[in-house]
């Protein structure tokens, strides 16, 4: 069974036929997580979650929105993560490309959600763009018991340091861009025990889609290219990725 690990199909781009989307991904046989980026979000990725037995929800504020907790949202979260279809905190971290909100904001928004996860005994899902000194020093910090690297565009150096705190790392259809040169190295060389796939829907569809709203049914495409860069066999990812995602999350097989 083929696990999309990062998903958003609460974004307004599933508006107009979320349900035939999710019908798809039923009938594709694909599990899905998906992850809040803000309070509403994750109240509707819980919903999403009771409804459909193949989604699972994470919950938690992404940076760009860190500037807009109101004072009770740990509160908030972790009411939502006491649901049993929640298996995660995320998605959390730090984003200086966009930097829309400031940096010490997000810095303390992240500390939160990190001290809020492991006193759930969850692991998180970080989300870190353009900042991979800060997060790597506050993941060492407040030592998070385990996590997953969403789309990760670090270094293998940097991917060494994130292992050594107990973090997977999960690839897009970013690996299939021909100009991708630095995923494609990392994806190709990380140990295979580590490594998870996501299309980060409706963002970053896979190549022949480029350009085009992504979803969950094309996670074949990307474990596809993960085969290739690996010169292994697709059901050789497909099973290492299911496996990864059960221990990641704390699920039995």
């Amino acid at each position: 069974m083929f696990v999309d690990v990062h998903a958003h199909l609460d974004d307004e781009a599933f508006d107009g036929d979320r349900q035939e989307v999710l019908a798809k991904i039923k009938e594709a046989g694909i599990i899905v997580v998906n992850a809040g980026s803000d309070i509403a979000s994750s109240r509707f990725s819980v919903k999403l979650a009771q409804e459909y037995d193949f989604i699972y929800a994470c919950v938690g504020v992404h940076p760009h929105e860190a500037q807009k907790v109101e004072q009770n949202y740990i509160n908030e979260l972790e009411e939502l993560a006491g649901n049993p279809k929640v298996i995660g905190i995320g998605e959390i971290g730090l984003d200086y490309y966009y930097d829309i909100s400031e940096r010490n904001i997000q810095q303390r928004v992240f500390e939160e959600q990190i001290e809020l996860a492991k006193s759930l005994n969850l692991p998180i899902v970080v989300h870190n763009r353009e900042a991979h000194k800060d997060t790597a020093e506050i993941l060492k910090k407040t030592l998070p018991a385990k996590g997953l690297m969403h789309c990760y565009s670090g270094s293998l150096e940097m991917a060494q340091e994130f292992i050594q705190l107990g973090f997977y790392f999960s690839f897009g259809g970013v690996i299939t861009f021909k100009n991708a040169k630095k995923p494609k190295e990392v994806a190709s060389k990380l140990p295979l025990d580590r490594i998870l796939l996501e299309t980060d829907c409706p963002y970053l569809s896979p190549e022949p889609y480029r350009g085009k709203r992504n979803d969950p049914t094309r996670i074949p495409i990307i474990a596809g290219q993960m085969a290739n860069l690996r010169e292994i066999s697709v059901e050789e990812v497909r099973a290492a990725t299911y496996s990864n995602f059960n221990r990641l999350f704390n699920l039995p097989h």
